[in-house]
């Protein structure tokens, strides 16, 4: 496979989606703070949770589950959408509730809850679009200033065969997929956004059912993103993941503007 140069269309792509993915979080937690008077205790709460739940936790239960199965998961989709939304569901949730039970009990209120939504999904987009693409952007400049060449040259036959295959993807991609990592983080953001609201009613109310909402709707969103994953292009996937943030979104707005959750919070 020979190596070609990597479009203007794709950097800029890159470059629009790692903004996104890094200022975006960023912008709404200043406005927290400053605006909606939110404590910026509950972002970083918001951060710490993710990484321990999703990024940790969840992650040694796929070493574990994936070790023990093989492949028979992995190689059949439906197994594959049902494992992976179940896990991301149950663990990212459980870390919401973990957080707002325990370690936010003394600032629980909808504004905190909000931001706690914007530091769980802002460090996700941060770690799996913001630092995958800095690499992508410095990779891309790196090819089309021919440096690349001198590394692979220090590389035996195999090595270099491989390193290209798995950086085919910069030139080979269509220059506006790049764009589109940025998109799903604005959806993102929204759905964790929402689910935090979500998961604050049910604590702050004692409804357990609102908690069991969550989880349900968090599964989705992985399902259907995995499933659609191999029978549609992928911006009919942004599409869907864009109408379901929308959904979940009205859904988390009506209910963070119910007077009952104030009335509970300043009892």
């Amino acid at each position: 496979m020979e190596i070609s140069t990597v479009s203007t269309l794709s950097i800029a792509g890159m470059i629009v989606s790692l903004m996104i993915s890094i200022v975006l979080p960023v912008c709404l937690c200043i406005y927290g703070c400053k605006k909606m008077k939110a404590r910026l205790s509950s972002f970083f709460i918001g951060c710490g949770i993710f990484v321990v739940f999703a990024l940790i936790l969840e992650q040694i239960l796929h070493g574990i589950v994936l070790t023990i199965t093989g492949t028979k998961i992995t190689d059949n989709i439906l197994l594959y959408a049902l494992y992976g939304g179940l896990a991301a569901a149950l663990f990212e949730e459980t870390g919401r509730f973990v957080a707002m039970k325990f370690f936010m009990k003394n600032q629980l209120d909808k504004k905190n809850a909000w931001m706690y939504g914007v530091g769980h999904g802002g460090i996700e987009a941060i770690l799996l679009i913001g630092i995958t693409y800095i690499s992508n952007i410095a990779t891309a400049l790196m090819i089309n200033s021919n440096q690349l060449d001198t590394i692979l040259g220090t590389l035996d036959e195999s090595q270099k065969t491989a390193t290209i295959e798995a950086l085919s993807a910069l030139w080979t991609t269509p220059g506006y997929h790049f764009f589109l990592g940025g998109m799903e983080r604005i959806f993102a953001i929204t759905i964790q956004i929402s689910l935090s609201i979500l998961v604050y009613y049910g604590v702050k109310n004692s409804k357990k059912v609102f908690i069991a909402l969550a989880m349900l709707l968090h599964f989705l969103v992985d399902f259907v993103t995995v499933i659609l994953s191999k029978t549609i292009p992928v911006w009919g996937i942004e599409l869907v993941i864009c109408l379901m943030a929308v959904i979940i979104g009205v859904i988390a707005f009506k209910i963070y503007n119910m007077k009952k959750t104030e009335e509970i919070q300043n009892a």
